[in-house]
């Protein structure tokens, strides 16, 4: 059985893209909230810890804990800040994250069985907002998501907060030129923005994965990725040890938890992109939707290891690797690929 995204599929509905909203902001939340547990767990293998253990068994009901410290906190506002931008930011980065998923095709398309009111029979598909330009419009959300932090540190009257956002703006908007160069060469190769034709131009085995043809796209869109998510060893925005915890320094409760479940977020989203671009997507040897589980499963657990493997970067050394390293390679890689093609 070979897998299709949404080709000879019923006809999608609003109450289904409706319900698929729903589900990918019920489902993507828990995950992101769930992916904390995970990273505190990984870390504490690999650093011959325990992590959690006493909540639960086997710490297992951490996460329930750390949830309702969320939601109990007092939810501070400094008393010189910009009340307005301080407490719309952390909603910005989560509600871009969330947005560029409606794209992205999360879960497998399935019909809703006809016993159950009111919604029965109605098809729910795999991508919220099918879009021929899918992957042009994910990275544009993603690349709006920069403006939560550079507003939380521009509004919150802290030094911290200051240098954060200034971080955030020279590490976000550099490292967005990387990622579009990196991705542009695979769209040079199978002519399209959609993740469907995508999907579709990988259908035939491994053999036929994008990653083959192109692998310095792929290594490059996966360091940009760590920067794009504010990953180690790009945390430079809130590195604990140099700018105590940077836009967010002033945060707590709720609002401290949205900066982190859109960082989770874009993670899963960037995991399910390097998936579908590179890594033959979801028609592989008729498994469909088990194979890009595992695949994002892969690099969610990539960046956990990095975390654990690799120390912090300089600023100028971030800067440095993007503009005379990276950004060069990019380039010399779209021109070699036209080259190829036009011969």
């Amino acid at each position: 059985m070979e897998t299709t995204l949404v080709e000879n599929l019923p006809e999608v509905t609003a109450a289904g893209v409706l319900i698929k909203a729903i589900i990918i902001l019920a489902v993507i939340s828990a995950i992101a909230g769930f992916g904390t547990f995970i990273e505190r767990k990984v870390l504490a293998f690999m650093q011959r810890r325990l992590g959690p253990m006493h909540v639960g068994p086997y710490g297992l009901l951490q996460l329930a804990a750390d949830g309702i410290k969320l939601f109990t906190k007092e939810d501070i506002v400094p008393q010189n800040a910009n009340r307005f931008i301080f407490m719309i930011a952390p909603v910005i980065t989560a509600a871009t994250a969330f947005i560029a998923l409606a794209a992205v095709p999360v879960f497998p398309d399935f019909t809703i069985p006809s016993w159950i009111p009111l919604l029965g029979g109605t098809f729910v598909p795999s991508i919220a907002a099918d879009l021929n330009i899918g992957i042009l419009f994910v990275l544009g959300m993603m690349a709006s998501g920069l403006y939560g932090p550079l507003l939380a540190g521009m509004s919150q009257a802290n030094k911290w907060g200051i240098i954060g956002a200034a971080r955030t703006a020279v590490q976000f908007l550099s490292y967005e030129v990387v990622t579009g160069l990196s991705i542009l060469a695979p769209i040079m190769l199978v002519g399209s923005l959609s993740f469907v034709d995508f999907n579709n131009a990988q259908a035939g085995g491994i053999g036929s994965w994008l990653i083959w043809q192109q692998p310095v796209a792929f290594v490059l869109f996966l360091i940009a990725g760590f920067a794009e998510t504010n990953r180690t060893p790009f945390d430079l925005l809130e590195h604990e040890a140099e700018v105590v915890s940077g836009y967010a320094t002033e945060y707590s409760g709720m609002r401290w938890g949205m900066f982190f479940i859109g960082e989770y977020a874009n993670m899963i989203t960037i995991s399910i992109i390097a998936a579908v671009v590179f890594l033959g997507g979801y028609s592989e040897g008729g498994l469909g939707w088990l194979t890009i589980i595992m695949k994002v499963g892969f690099f969610f657990f990539l960046m956990l290891w990095v975390r654990a493997a690799w120390p912090h970067v300089r600023p100028d050394q971030l800067m440095w690797l993007c503009w005379k390293v990276l950004m060069p390679i990019a380039v010399i890689n779209v021109v070699i690929t036209g080259i190829v093609m036009m011969v």
